[in-house]
């Protein structure tokens, strides 16, 4: 049964660790962190993201354009880049090493504690890579929600908004934690029981004393 769990914990765990990988991938490419409507003209929809500005027409065309300069860039944008890409690179890691703790790939299958470090140390990155999506998600968050209820700019002036990107953040690094925590955990499952110290086997009697008769010692001490 332990084992049986730790199977499915361990499946599960990588399932989700892969589906939060890739959306924090998805989240840092696409520029879709905030989004803007304009009162003046409504057939435009201005997406920011980390690396670029669209804008997105009533005919469906998009024109992009990448940010000028990094040192430009507000500070939350500038350090979610670092944070976003720290935590791919973050997440890829995790997944590797937790793939090879893994009980159905045959690495270190004669080193059973080192497959529960693999798992261990990948469930651990993969938190931190989760840490690593959620601060910058959250960050641009917070600053968005300040800003549209900023007193001092005039209603006139449209105000960004939450993008689709930032719920898919939030979704990336809650299915990283959930991973991580899954692949974690399942390491106690692997841990194989000490195996048994065999009887002690009574030695065979000597060539000599085959036969069946034996001497007691009290009566090797009557032969002369």
């Amino acid at each position: 049964m332990a084992g049986g769990w730790g199977a499915k914990a361990q499946a599960g765990g990588m399932l989700l660790a892969l589906l939060g990988w890739i959306s924090s991938c998805v989240t840092t490419f696409v520029p879709l962190w905030k989004n803007l409507n304009l009162d003046l003209n409504e057939m435009e929809v201005w997406n920011m993201g980390l690396w670029q500005v669209c804008i997105t027409q009533e005919e469906g065309v998009v024109e992009c354009q990448a940010h000028g300069s990094f040192l430009a860039l507000p500070p939350e944008l500038r350090i979610s880049r670092l944070l976003m890409c720290l935590s791919n690179g973050l997440g890829l890691l995790g997944c590797l090493l937790a793939a090879l703790g893994l009980e159905g790939w045959r690495t270190c299958d004669d080193k059973p504690g080192r497959k529960r470090q693999l798992l261990l140390g990948g469930g651990v990155t993969l938190g931190m890579a989760a840490i690593t999506t959620l601060v910058p998600v959250s960050w641009v968050a917070y600053n968005t929600v300040l800003d549209f209820w900023d007193e001092t700019v005039p209603d006139i002036v449209p105000r960004w908004e939450f993008g689709e990107a930032t719920f898919l953040g939030w979704f990336a690094g809650a299915f990283l934690v959930a991973g991580g925590l899954l692949l974690a955990c399942s390491t106690r499952s692997t841990k194989t029981a000490t195996p048994l110290t065999p009887a002690c086997h009574q030695a065979p009697a000597p060539p000599g004393l085959a036969g069946g008769h034996h001497l007691h010692p009290r009566n090797a001490d009557l032969v002369i």
